[in-house]
């Protein structure tokens, strides 16, 4: 994968969108010699910066958005089930995703995936502190030295700074992939972004 940019994948971890993009991103940019930077943010700075809101809770699209999801991953060939509990607070687990990216990316990006699973699949609720250093356990990483930085000002101000840069670069919703300056937002542009790698842009 030497001599190729990275591609940029925004999300943030309550979104179908960005849990059914995270299934299939790394997986294609490999096909083509591509690495994948994954950068958590939070839909809330978005939103506010858009002026829109959660789509389960706008007018007629609503409805249209809780069947596309179900809709989207079965199309995909991805696990989905609806949370009962949507849309909800991501700091905790992109503060936790951070924390362990800054000592290790692959494990990082491990966990990541545990924590749309857990959400997307398994209903659990990552909005929980305690649900998400569960999860870390389980993982073997180390609960207590998480359950620390996560209260720490640096990991606050971190996550502060990657909401700001993403805002800065354009981001305006989850999935959002930027590949070589180029912007791609939502799921569904996953035959354009795989035609971009193929061919070098269109």
């Amino acid at each position: 994968m030497s001599g190729s940019a990275a591609i940029d994948f925004y999300f943030d971890f309550s979104s179908p969108y960005g849990y059914l993009m995270s299934e299939k991103i790394d997986d294609l940019a490999a096909r083509h010699g591509r690495a994948v930077q994954w950068r958590p943010v939070l839909l809330g700075p978005v939103l506010k910066a858009t002026g829109a809101v959660p789509l389960t809770q706008a007018p007629l699209k609503g409805d249209y958005s809780r069947r596309d999801f179900v809709r989207s991953a079965r199309f995909l060939g991805v696990p989905f089930t609806q949370p009962l509990k949507f849309p909800i607070a991501t700091q905790v687990a992109a503060r936790a995703y951070y924390w362990m990216g800054d000592q290790d990316h692959a494990v990082a990006r491990s966990f990541a995936r545990t924590l749309f699973r857990a959400y997307f699949t398994e209903l659990r609720d990552i909005s929980e502190p305690a649900v998400v250093l569960e999860l870390a356990a389980k993982a073997g990483i180390d609960d207590a030295a998480l359950k620390l930085a996560l209260t720490s000002t640096e990991l606050k101000d971190h996550l502060r700074a990657e909401v700001d840069a993403a805002l800065a670069r354009g981001v305006c919703g989850s999935p959002y992939v930027i590949i070589d300056g180029e912007p791609f937002l939502g799921v569904d542009r996953l035959p354009q972004i795989e035609c971009w790698l193929a061919n070098g842009g269109f």
